[in-house]
């Protein structure tokens, strides 16, 4: 069987030390070895299918290269698995690998699942959540590099950074896009009042109307729910009035389904009669409704990348690891908090206001 190169065969075949050959591929390269000699070292590792060992690396850099998620709900949820999908991405791609752990909404299991994590000598964790959320932050997690993603710190001295969607400007286009289409009369269904992120979706759809300078008609805001039944019912309540909206904004997908179906019982047409825009792009839900449903896409599999991004830096540069006193981590580099832009993404649910 044919010997598995070293580190010593590359140096070799590059025709440098040893040393060079270490620094370029433990990513040290620049300042210690002229670019012309990183290139033929990497050329030569290629040459000879070389990589190094990842146990003799992790002794000599005191590192396992492993990286440690806590999710609240990543077994049922496309949510919590898209963002440590775009979590895995850039751990992998710099030599890092994640594993994950899932509290399945318990909070009680947080500190336990840190716990077990930081015994497999993780170099940083990351918590991720199914929906925006204050977190109650295990103290575990303030004793390495760690990020927070969809949640934040609920302490009044946050104390890690936490990479989060821009729900103010989710809500603002969505009703942009509406507006855009000729419609006045919008009415919004939102979720529950306990999510964060409901009444920010809310600021921004009043911050649309007000730039149109269109007042906002309180009867057309209110709480519904987070399911089909509850988004069916807002519908029939708002659509079977003598003076019904021409567009409604769903705070989620599912909700969307429902005014759909409440649409479909009145003989509406959509969107001929009524134009209906989702939030979430849900995964088998969106693209598949019919008709093909218009909806704000949360950014998960962004957050991720940029919270691993985020995390990855907290691990090369002890500087910016998280304290245990108040105002840590990242804020002398421009505060805790990184809000990622949602997408509209425009289907069929959605066309011009109808004729008079």
């Amino acid at each position: 069987m044919q010997r598995k190169a070293t580190a010593l065969d590359v140096a070799k075949r590059a025709g440098v030390s040893r040393s060079a050959v270490s620094l370029v591929l433990n990513g040290r390269g620049d300042g210690n070895v002229a670019k012309e000699s990183q290139d033929r070292i990497r050329q030569a590792a290629a040459d000879l299918n070389y990589s190094p060992n990842p146990i003799a690396l992790s002794l000599r850099n005191q590192r396992t290269r492993v990286i440690g998620i806590v999710s609240d709900e990543v077994v049922v949820s496309p949510f919590d698995g898209n963002i440590i999908g775009g979590a895995d991405d850039v751990a992998r791609a710099h030599g890092f690998v994640t594993v994950v752990m899932d509290t399945e909404r318990d909070a009680s299991r947080d500190e336990s699942a840190v716990e077990t994590l930081l015994d497999r000598q993780v170099d940083g964790l990351m918590y991720v959540t199914v929906g925006l959320k204050p977190l109650d932050v295990p103290q575990g997690m303030l004793r390495v590099p760690s990020v927070l993603a969809n949640c934040y710190d609920s302490s009044p001295a946050p104390r890690l950074h936490h990479v989060i969607p821009d729900e103010v400007s989710g809500g603002r286009e969505a009703t942009e896009h509406l507006l855009q289409l000729g419609h006045r009369d919008i009415a919004f269904l939102a979720g529950a009042a306990a999510s964060p992120a409901v009444p920010l979706r809310i600021v921004g759809h009043r911050e649309a109307m007000a730039k149109a300078a269109i007042p906002v008609r309180e009867d057309r805001v209110f709480m519904a729910g987070w399911d089909i039944n509850d988004g069916f019912h807002g519908a029939m309540g708002l659509l079977s009035a003598t003076e019904r909206p021409t567009a409604i904004v769903c705070a989620n997908d599912r909700l969307a389904i429902g005014v759909a179906l409440a649409a479909a019982r009145l003989g509406l047409s959509v969107p001929r009669d009524l134009s209906i825009m989702g939030y979430d792009d849900e995964f088998r839900i969106a693209a598949t409704m019919v008709p093909a449903l218009t909806t704000m896409a949360l950014p998960l599999r962004e957050m991720g990348a940029a919270a691993m991004g985020m995390l990855l830096g907290q691990i090369g540069d002890p500087a910016r690891r998280p304290t245990t006193g108040g105002g840590g981590g990242f804020e002398a580099n421009g505060g805790l908090e990184t809000m990622v832009p949602c997408r509209l993404v425009v289907r069929e649910s959605t066309g011009p206001v109808p004729a008079l």
